[in-house]
């Protein structure tokens, strides 16, 4: 029975042990947490200056915070100095990845020292200005418009959204491809004086960009997208015309030549004055 008293007390102090050292454990990551480092945007272009920052849930006056870029020291930076480091991204190979540590080293015998997560940027080119077209069908219930639009530059996805003066019309229309976005819509008549732009951007901040205006293309009001359809006919019908007045012209001076030939005898003999004549000349030689 000794024994077995012996071997409970083994496994409770044993238990107590492993509890106390759980519990240094805890106090030791609650005391040097894991930093995070982070920035305004993960998305930039070439020559923008960006900000990384490196924080801990836990603050203290004697942190110190390091800078890397992979396993390149940049710059250390004390709790009385901001955990901010500023950089300029000029090529791709400023991108990342960055990295920050912490380190705490009040104590001579524990040293607090660990490292964030890599955090990387992502380079994109800016949109450049859009382009807008419209077209315009005549229909029965009025005016079929379609915009379209479409940017020649800036990293993709783009979202396109277009507008009446300055209110929106359309949802934000993503593409993927380079080619343009469209948005359909019917207005029974217009009056004249309604304009349109459109707009383009990606998930770079603060870089949309705008068409210039553009009125719907109607030249003589609400029949003229009827009239551009006609028009082709109307230029075929104007060839015709142009094509009959020669003919026209040149018929009836045919018509009167030829009632004129018509009318001349068909007896092609002398005449009684041309017989005369010649009966004259005859005797004067004689």
């Amino acid at each position: 029975m000794m024994w077995k008293k012996s071997f409970l007390v083994f496994l409770f102090s044993l238990s107590i042990q492993n509890a106390v050292l759980d519990d240094d454990r805890t106090k030791k990551t609650d005391e040097c947490p894991s930093p995070r480092l982070s920035s305004q945007t993960t998305v930039v272009t070439k020559g923008q200056n960006v900000s990384l920052i490196c924080s801990i849930k836990k603050k203290s006056q004697t942190i110190m915070y390091y800078f890397y870029q992979g396993d390149k020291y940049l710059r250390t930076k004390d709790n009385g100095e901001s955990n901010i480091f500023n950089l300029r991204i000029s090529e791709a190979r400023d991108l990342g990845p960055y990295k920050c540590k912490v380190q705490d080293s009040i104590s001579s015998v524990y040293r607090c020292s660990k490292y964030s997560p890599d955090f990387n940027f992502t380079l994109l080119d800016p949109v450049a200005t859009p382009v807008l077209n419209i077209s315009v069908i005549q229909t029965e219930a009025g005016l079929y418009i379609t915009p379209r639009c479409i940017s020649p530059n800036g990293s993709l996805p783009i979202n396109y959204t277009f507008f009446e003066k300055n209110a929106a019309i359309s949802p934000a229309i993503s593409k993927d491809v380079r080619q343009p976005a469209e948005f359909n819509f019917t207005k029974k008549s217009t009056q004249g004086d309604e304009e349109y732009r459109c707009e383009a951007k990606n998930r770079l901040l603060n870089n949309a960009k705008y068409s210039q205006y553009s009125p719907i293309p109607l030249t003589d009001g609400d029949g003229c997208a009827l009239c551009l359809q006609l028009l082709p006919v109307g230029l075929l019908l104007v060839l015709k015309v142009i094509a009959l007045i020669p003919a026209c012209w040149i018929l009836p001076k045919y018509k009167a030549r030829k009632a004129m030939r018509d009318n001349v005898p068909e007896d092609y003999g002398h005449t009684p004055m041309e017989v005369g004549e010649y009966e004259r000349s005859s005797m004067v030689t004689a």
